[in-house]
């Protein structure tokens, strides 16, 4: 199910749910591409041990890789061969055309020594090298043997071509379907912690886009790289194989496109760079003005906002502008230097058909393979493009299944299907740094059935302390046991079986209204759902929207309220049932109205279970059994809501600060005549 609240694209601040806890901003570097589902890195750090790694992918489909490379090696053959062949079929042709001028009756050898008599050696030496029989013409059944030969080569090399094509594309399916699920089962194992320090787009740009990435670039990159490697290799030897002389002409082009490539792409990379840059800046303003349009119209921004966009867009059209030109010179000067080449061959050919050094089927030949030779090594260089980005993309994908999991599970007890909830915190220190202490020695305990409300000014570890009793993080030292059980002692799938959450920010699902409710317990019955969604006034609601319980929760949940949406929430949790029950200040995003029933339906969800309340509006946990008051990891007083007050200390000075002179007295006198009532 897709979740209906996305992360704001540009975000820079950290992800975290617990505001008692603060990191250091995350740093994206280059590596990291773009961390909300853009392009993915273009360079990867360690190139060739992730290169390695990456084939590793492959090693458990090496019999279908060696398959593909057997059908790359016997395309790339017939290819190679067949203009040496088609070759042959032109000196047939031409030596028909010749050989029907010469003179019947005499043998080629007659006739070239008569040439030589009268001085013609040139002539002679390009008689002597062609196959003709003097007076008879082209021999069509030859002829049409090789070119039958040459069409069957092209045929079956590009059935192997296909064939290849679609077995590599069976083999990577299954090796990213495998490193997909791998991704998957990571994220489940990965601890709260290690969410709380990253931005959550590059989690998903890297089980997403990345992936998508190194797909491309073994599906593309690998089989061709290798085809045009081999296709080069060929054609290098088949060149000498028909004129060294030539081919050292043809080589010559090689490294003076190599300069004019380097020199340009050099120039270039830096104008992408750039274009990427002022494109990510100019989507991300498009994004901020759109998504904030209401308040730009609101404060009159329209036209500072309209000049901020030229200002970018005409940067990002001078980068675009200068990148497209600059990359766009480098296939001219490759193609001027190949066609230098191409000159030059076609003269020192020419002259050696003239003067018998070659046939005119083999300078035939080797023009097509000078042709030829350029196109795999453009697409070498467009592969290796590709390759290194998906190095770099498997790269950071293995960075993230390298990272380091949650401690192993260590179950060695169980707890009874029905637990009383009794909690006790002992001596537990725990902190997310080792130079930034949090909790240290807390102690306290949570009897059956009651609630505790946890107080404190922000950064205080309101939230951490409940994320230590769901296991989100593990302790330093002490321990947290749950009706004796020592939490670490049990699996943490049986634990947060036993706890239901409610949090600040209501997170619903893309589905029915009844689905969501029924996520908190995925085998209730349809009677159990309608009970939660009454006893949370749900109910109240659903009946009056035209689909009930059936209405689909749009992508932005917009079509239900903020009240409604935690109303939900508090569904879900009652379904559950659970023994333990966490409410981390789940009433201070709806109004006033809403809020008394959501403070009704976190009564009833409250009743005959344990409860931790994390508070900041004091006014809702007055009648808490237990209000515990932290501050700095530490727990600094602990009591009743009166008892608290008259002691003056810090839980009084949050309360008068919440309120301001004579409202704090009379809210105080209020207390005291509902206390003493």
């Amino acid at each position: 199910m897709s979740t209906n609240e996305k992360l704001p694209a540009g975000q820079e601040t950290l992800p975290v749910e617990d505001d008692d806890f603060y990191e250091e901003e995350y740093k994206p570097t280059e590596a990291d591409g773009d961390m909300f589902g853009g392009t993915p890195a273009k360079k990867a750090e360690h190139f060739w041990p992730s290169a390695k790694r990456l084939m590793g992918l492959l090693k458990p489909e090496s019999a279908g890789i060696a398959l593909v490379l057997a059908m790359v090696t016997v395309a790339v053959v017939l290819n190679v061969i067949a203009p040496k062949i088609l070759g042959q079929a032109m000196d047939v042709i031409f030596g028909g055309v010749v050989g029907k001028q010469l003179p019947a009756g005499v043998s080629k050898d007659q006739f070239v020594d008569g040439l030589r008599a009268q001085g013609e050696n040139n002539f002679a030496d390009m008689i002597a090298k062609m196959e003709l029989i003097p007076g008879v013409g082209i021999d069509f059944q030859k002829l049409s043997f090789l070119i039958s030969i040459v069409l069957v080569m092209y045929f079956v090399a590009n059935i192997f071509t296909w064939l290849q094509g679609y077995v590599l594309n069976v083999l990577v399916m299954r090796v990213v379907r495998k490193l997909r699920d791998d991704t998957e089962k990571k994220l489940n194992r990965l601890p709260l912690n290690y969410f709380d320090t990253r931005q959550r787009g590059d989690t998903l740009s890297r089980v997403t886009n990345d992936v998508d990435n190194i797909q491309q670039a073994l599906q593309q990159a690998f089989a061709q790289l290798i085809s045009s490697a081999l296709t080069v290799l060929g054609i290098v030897i088949m060149m000498f194989i028909v004129s060294w002389q030539l081919a050292l002409i043809a080589l010559v082009a090689l490294p003076l496109s190599g300069v004019a490539a380097g020199i340009i792409g050099s120039r270039s990379q830096k104008l992408f760079a750039a274009q990427w840059k002022n494109t990510g800046q100019l989507n991300g303003q498009i994004e901020e003005s759109f998504s904030g349009h209401d308040l730009v119209r609101v404060f009159g921004r329209d036209a500072d906002i309209l000049e901020s966009f030229d200002e970018r867009n005409e940067a990002l059209y001078k980068a675009s502008f200068g990148a497209q030109f600059v990359s766009g010179m480098i296939m001219p000067v490759m193609q001027f230097v190949s066609y230098l080449s191409y000159v030059g061959i076609a003269v020192v050919g020419g002259l050696r058909v003239a003067s018998g050094g070659m046939s005119l089927g083999d300078a035939t030949a080797f023009i097509q393979y000078s042709r030829e030779f350029t196109q795999p090594l453009g697409q070498m260089a467009g592969m290796a493009n590709m390759l290194q980005s998906g190095v770099a993309s498997a790269e950071r994908v293995f960075e993230f299944l390298d990272a380091e999991e949650q401690d192993a599970e260590t179950a060695t007890e169980h707890l009874p299907a029905k637990t009383d909830g009794h909690v006790e915190f002992k001596h537990v220190t725990f902190s997310y740094s080792e130079d930034k202490p949090l909790i240290e020695d807390l102690s306290f305990n949570a009897e059956p059935g009651h609630t505790v409300a946890i107080v404190g000014p922000t950064g205080a570890g309101k939230t951490t302390l409940v994320n230590l009793v769901m296991r989100f993080y593990e302790l330093n030292s002490g321990s947290i046991t749950l009706d004796g059980v020592d939490i670490t002692h049990l699996s943490r799938s049986e634990l947060r079986a036993k706890v239901g959450m409610v949090l600040q920010d209501a997170w619903l699902f893309g589905g029915s209204i009844y689905d969501n409710i029924k996520y908190g317990n995925l085998n209730a019955t349809e009677d159990q759902v309608m009970e939660a969604a009454r006893a949370t006034f749900v109910d109240r609601f659903v009946r009056a929207l035209p689909e009930g319980y059936n209405t689909v929760i749009d992508e932005e949940g917009n079509n239900v309220s903020a009240g409604e949406k935690q109303l939900i929430t508090i569904a879900r949790a009652f379904v559950a049932n659970p023994s333990l029950l966490i409410l981390d200040e789940a009433t201070s995003s709806v109004d006033t109205r809403t809020e008394v029933l959501v403070q009704k339906a976190m009564a009833a969800l409250r009743t005959d279970r344990t409860s931790f309340v994390i508070a900041h509006r004091l006014s809702t946990i007055r009648d808490a059994d237990t209000i515990l008051v932290m501050e700095a990891g530490r727990i600094v007083e602990q009591g009743n809501h009166r008892d608290l007050l008259e002691l003056k200390g810090a839980y009084y000075r949050l309360y008068m600060s919440q309120f301001a002179g004579e409202d704090a007295e009379q809210s105080l006198e209020d207390d005291a005549t509902a206390v003493h009532s």
